[in-house]
Parts: structure tokens; C-alpha cells; sequence
């Protein structure tokens, strides 16, 4: 039998560092949210990064969370956030009650647009709903137009939260992603660059970071207050990362770059192999910037005989993972009250069966497959996923 090829999964060091941060918890006894292995965790990610804080949570959602309460998020404010991407970025901001607006993709980097977000700062500031937040993402790890972005934010004074959940390893004109905006959310899921089994992380960039950085640990750990009995005179949240958890990050950290190098390595591959066949091309690869490429992702021209679903359905019967694109969240049930800003003029539905309709996102969406990027991938799983794909041809 042919061996299952995933989609992502978690790659342990081959030297074995994550053992040996574990075993050092569990010989000390130091296997609860609290330990060594989370507070050096926190001081190495924030080094590797050249952030400004670190503090180190239950999952990328949970920083995400503590982004918008420490950006002053709460009930009945507005909050832009970029729609082609995982409904983590967006879920928080209903957490706290707040409105989530949404923003078209540019072709360019299939991030964030900023001409559709000046268009959206334009019809909130005339409406007197100034935003209290935006959020970006990097999305696969491809970087946004981040200084345009971040300009426009400074300028109409919003604070700017990068979901950098897919982009770790990636860097833009010599700095890391996660450390251009005021906070940055880093992942560990399973499926990341690197991983801690679960868990994320909150980079504080801001003047104030060791002061926000206390406040996200305060509430992080349920709000409780110095006090010798417990106390508390703020709902708090249970998002602080485990010493166990953290001791397999911090061996993680070590092989990051061996990991960037390798997922770029797949990309360059399939780039290779099948950037000749017609219709198809490749997610965009921004100049001044070094991708981590956390997935290969490639489009299929509107006029090709061959579908996603075609390719889709060719890898899993070769028993290889693949998905569909981040299906936007302005076409997702659950935000269908929602705004949504895109430069695109004239949207409308162009597929009843996904949804998708002719915006940037929702083109995006509608033709792109990702394709198998783990990086314990062999030359020769490489090859047997390509092959697959050029027999469609």
C-alpha cells in the first residue's frame, strides 16, 4: 500500500530537543501553566523575532482574543478584519461583542487589499463608526503589503493586529512578520511550521509592550488579582500555555529555519514540475521578502478543463491530502449580516454550489487548491503528487 502523504503535520526535531525540555518538566515536576520552559519560550520566540514581548497562550484564537482586548476591542465597536482566511482571525472579535467588517484580497500578495481598506476607514469615518482595530493576515505565509497597510492604520490612528498564525520563519524587508504591528499572533497548531501539539503566542510591539504583555498575563491567567485569597474584579480567561506544551516549542524553535528552507524547497518543486502545464499558476511570491511558504498553493485559470475538485479528487485517490482555499468569511453562513468591502464593483454570486462570488477573495477561493506541504516529504512523494496532477493533462 502507497503511504498516506499530508497536507501538514507536525515534524519533530531529529535531534530530539523537544525530549529533552519535556523530561526536564516532568523531573522537576513542573508540568502545570507555570515552569522554565514557558518563560524561556517567551524570551527565545521574542529574540528569534526581535519582538517587542512575548507571552505565550493556549492557541493562536486565544492571542488573537487577547490582541483585541489589550487594542480596547469591546461591545458594539467595529473591527476590519481580512476576509480571505481561517475563522480564527475573525471569531475573537464576536467574543468581545464587537462587529467584525471585512475586507477584500489584491492579486498581488492575496492579502489584506489597501485600497479596499482606505475604501472601508473612507465609509465607516463618514457613518462616525471609526474602527477600533484591524487585523491581517499572511496569509500561507505570504506577506501582505504590510508597511502600506501599516501607514494607513497610522494615519487614521487604529491600532493594527497581524495574524503572522501562517507566516512564522517569514520575513519582509529584513524584519519577521508578527513584529510590524502593534500585536502579533503566532500558532503552534498541529498543521503549523512548527508546532507545540496546540497553543500560540501574543507578540506585544507596542511603546507600552511590558505593560500590555502584563495585562494580556493578567487576564490570561483568569484575571486573578495579587491577593492572598482569590480575587477577582475582571472576567479573566484560562489561555495560559502549558510548561509541557512550552518545552516542545522551545525545541521546535531550533529547527525553524530547517523547516522554512524545506517548505520552500516544495514549493520550488512543484513550481518546477508543473508550472509548465496550462492554467495553472502559483501563489504570488512578493519581492523583499523571504516566504516561509507554509503551504504550496496554486490557482487554476477560469478557462482550464481542470478543475480543484479535479485535482482534489486525483491526490486522494493516490491517498494524498490536499484542501480547497480558505473559503472567505463574508461568504460564510455564520457572518452573512456582516459588511463586506471590496474594490470590486458589481459583486455577485458566480458559484450557487460553494458560494463564491467575483470579488478577489472569492475568485481566489473558487480556483485555488493547496497542495500537500509537509516537510517530511521525499523527493519521491514529491514526484508521485505531481505525477498525479499531470496525468490530468
Amino acid at each position: 500500500m502507497k503511504q498516506h502523504i499530508f497536507l501538514a503535520s507536525p515534524h519533530m526535531s531529529e535531534e530530539g530537543y523537544e525530549q529533552q525540555y519535556i523530561q526536564e518538566a516532568f523531573d522537576t515536576n513542573w508540568i502545570a501553566p507555570l515552569g522554565r520552559n514557558v518563560t524561556e519560550f517567551e524570551k527565545e520566540m521574542a529574540a528569534k523575532l526581535s519582538a517587542g514581548k512575548a507571552v505565550a497562550l493556549s492557541a493562536g484564537t486565544a492571542a488573537i482574543h487577547m490582541a483585541l482586548k489589550a487594542a480596547g476591542v469591546s461591545q458594539g465597536d467595529f473591527v476590519f478584519c481580512q476576509s480571505l482566511t481561517f475563522s480564527a482571525s475573525a471569531n475573537p472579535i464576536v467574543y468581545e461583542k464587537a462587529v467584525p467588517v471585512f475586507i477584500d484580497s489584491e492579486e498581488d500578495t492575496w492579502n489584506m487589499s489597501p485600497e479596499a481598506l482606505e475604501l472601508a476607514f473612507c465609509k465607516y469615518e463618514k457613518l462616525g463608526k471609526k474602527p477600533k482595530a484591524v487585523v491581517i493576515v499572511h496569509l500561507y505565509g505570504i506577506c501582505a503589503k504590510i508597511n502600506e497597510i501599516k501607514e494607513i492604520c497610522e494615519q487614521h490612528e487604529v491600532p493594527l493586529i497581524e495574524d503572522a498564525a501562517e507566516s512564522l520563519g517569514t520575513v519582509c524587508q529584513g524584519r519577521y512578520t508578527g513584529t510590524f504591528g502593534d500585536y502579533g499572533i503566532i500558532s503552534f497548531n498541529g498543521n503549523k511550521i512548527i508546532t507545540t501539539s496546540g497553543g500560540g503566542m501574543l507578540l506585544v510591539n507596542t511603546e507600552d509592550a511590558v505593560e500590555k504583555a502584563a495585562k494580556v498575563l493578567y487576564w490570561a491567567t483568569q484575571a486573578r488579582e495579587p491577593a492572598p485569597w482569590y480575587q477577582h474584579t475582571e472576567i479573566g480567561y484560562n489561555y495560559r500555555m502549558s510548561n509541557i506544551v512550552a518545552g516542545i516549542g522551545r525545541g521546535q524553535l531550533k529547527v525553524l529555519d530547517r523547516r522554512v528552507e524545506k517548505k520552500r524547497y516544495i514549493f520550488e518543486y512543484y513550481h518546477k514540475h508543473l508550472g509548465n502545464l496550462p492554467g495553472i499558476s502559483f501563489m504570488p511570491m512578493p519581492e523583499n521578502a523571504y516566504c516561509n511558504c507554509w503551504l504550496s498553493v496554486i490557482q487554476l485559470a477560469g478557462d482550464c478543463a481542470v478543475r480543484p475538485k479535479d485535482i482534489m479528487r486525483a491526490l486522494e485517490a493516490e491517498d494524498v491530502e490536499s484542501r480547497p482555499v480558505w473559503k472567505p468569511m463574508h461568504l460564510q453562513p455564520v457572518f452573512a449580516a456582516c459588511d463586506f468591502v471590496s474594490q470590486v464593483q458589481d459583486l455577485h454570486i458566480m458559484d450557487e454550489e460553494t458560494g463564491a462570488d467575483n470579488s478577489v477573495s472569492g475568485q481566489l477561493f473558487a480556483h485555488g487548491v493547496c497542495m500537500p506541504s509537509d516537510s517530511k516529504m521525499t523527493d519521491e512523494d514529491l514526484q508521485r503528487v505531481c505525477q498525479a496532477v499531470q496525468e490530468l493533462w
